[in-house]
């Protein structure tokens, strides 16, 4: 598995889950769909934030099947430096508390997005990995102006490839 696909690595009894994704969009443009709460709504899900360190952010993703509640992310934002970090806590009742770190950084015309979730339980890493290159592409249609991937579905076939290239049975 790439990096593009999410790379899990384990730290004791934690796991770290990465993503690098080369963006053809301006750094701007990144960091807005990522930090701005009416246009992370439309790719990730009911967001509100308090732009700034020490600030708060809270989020119900669209796409899982659960109750809002189960699905309903709080947190204080760890790190703001516009337009290149943005880190904040996960605390979601479904999982252990975590932290989720954004790193934009341009790239020619385009920009590379390093995403890490660190904290989870190695269990639970795995499979927030599908959910969260699900969520990545649909960053990436949303920016394209494209239509966005079904959650549910895209999350399945990322999860269904990861099976297949591991040799792993549903």
């Amino acid at each position: 598995m790439t990096d593009r696909d999410g790379r899990l690595t384990v730290e004791g009894d934690r796991a770290v889950l990465n993503f690098e994704r080369r963006l053809p969009f301006p750094i701007e443009a990144v960091w807005s769909a990522i930090t701005d709460a009416s246009e992370r709504g439309q790719w990730f899900g009911e967001t509100t934030l308090d732009a700034r360190e020490g600030g708060a952010i809270e989020m119900v993703a669209t796409g899982p099947p659960l109750p809002p509640e189960r699905k309903r992310m709080t947190g204080r934002v760890l790190v703001w430096d516009p337009p290149h970090v943005f880190e904040h806590e996960w605390k979601q009742p479904i999982v252990e508390d975590g932290v989720v770190r954004y790193e934009l950084r341009s790239d020619g015309d385009g920009t590379l997005l390093r995403f890490s979730h660190r904290g989870l339980s190695v269990r639970n890493a795995g499979g927030f990995r599908s959910g969260t290159h699900a969520f990545l592409d649909r960053l990436q249609c949303y920016l394209a102006g494209e239509p966005l991937p079904d959650w549910i579905t895209r999350s399945q076939e990322v999860a269904a490839a990861s099976r297949q290239s591991t040799g792993l049975s549903s």
